[in-house]
């Protein structure tokens, strides 16, 4: 699946929902099935700055495209980088760096984060951009 028809099914599943109560709900459950990080990962250089909550993110190409892997200790937090990972795992780096995440203000969770949640997803956006570039500059 592309990256933009992946967002398009989140934002289709996440409409079912009218109460947030419920999409924190969901937010948590998508946790349980986040590719987890190997504890070899769960390092300094691994872990996202500016997240009120301790967020691992790893990469590695493979086949020409992003495996991502990711851990947080927070369980809404690891729902939120599960959503991430559902739509920019396993695709071209190029494709990651340029895509736009317009999912994330289509099911609300833009102006539904505290300001502390919000600056996280942005330092987890921005970290999985900088893999992709790397691996885009390598030309691996």
């Amino acid at each position: 699946m592309t990256i933009n028809e992946i967002q398009d099914k989140i934002i289709e599943e996440f409409s079912i929902f009218e109460d947030w109560m419920d999409k924190y709900s969901y937010l948590i459950e998508l946790g349980r099935e986040c590719p987890m990080i190997d504890e070899k990962d769960k390092k300094e250089n691994n872990l996202i700055k500016g997240c009120q909550s301790k967020v691992w993110v790893s990469a590695e190409l493979i086949d020409g495209k992003m495996v991502i892997k990711a851990d947080s200790d927070a369980v809404i937090t690891k729902g939120i980088v599960t959503l991430l990972l559902r739509v920019l795992n396993n695709q071209k780096p190029q494709d990651v760096y340029d895509a736009n995440l317009y999912f994330i203000d289509q099911i609300g969770l833009s102006t539904h984060l505290s300001p502390t949640r919000s600056n996280g997803l942005l330092s987890m956006i921005k970290q999985i951009k900088l893999y992709a570039i790397a691996y885009t500059i390598k030309g691996e």
